[in-house]
């Protein structure tokens, strides 16, 4: 670190301290050539997620907007507002960890019907269905259709991984 008295490029850390907000490290330094004492934040640079809209307008990533969709897709439902809250962490955690700073709406929302089906199916129809902005019951009745054959298949393939398990653990005991 640079002392802002002489310009020595060489200083030492006396004192670290989190500020009171908890955004920050408090360093105290002092400059190895004229000792003179200083203070320097440390803080993360977090680059703002923006949102590209169908219409191809940016907007800021408004975790309140997504959780009004989702409370909205939750109403009635015994699903917890921390597990909502949950669900958006675990979206935002996943663009920034992939570093897409940048991100279509419509992956947003994929993300967030593939969270929503392992979390309440009617909450997830209920969301698709305006997401995907439904016009009629037999658009409906497609997405239940979907995801009865999707459930049929997990079934199947629950099922055939125990009837291999109880094979192989009855090949091991003979």
């Amino acid at each position: 670190m640079k002392c802002p008295f002489c310009h020595h490029n060489e200083s030492k850390v006396l004192d670290s301290r989190i500020t009171e907000a908890g955004d920050s490290i408090r360093r105290r330094r002092e400059c190895s050539k004229c000792k003179k004492r200083f203070t320097t934040y440390e803080r993360v640079e977090e680059i703002p997620l923006t949102v590209i809209k169908k219409d191809g307008t940016h907007e800021p990533f408004d975790r309140n907007k997504i959780l009004t969709g989702l409370l909205r897709a939750t109403v009635k439902r015994k699903v917890p507002r921390e597990k909502l809250e949950n669900i958006i962490a675990e979206i935002e955690s996943d663009l920034r960890n992939n570093f897409r700073y940048e991100v279509k709406s419509k992956e947003i929302g994929e993300m967030i019907l593939e969270k929503l089906l392992r979390t309440d199916k009617v909450a997830y129809i209920r969301f698709a269905s305006v997401y995907r902005e439904f016009q009629d019951t037999a658009e409906f009745l497609k997405e239940l259709d979907r995801l009865e054959k999707q459930a049929t298949k997990i079934r199947e393939e629950a099922s055939s991984r125990k009837i291999k398990e109880a094979v192989k653990k009855q090949e091991t005991s003979n």
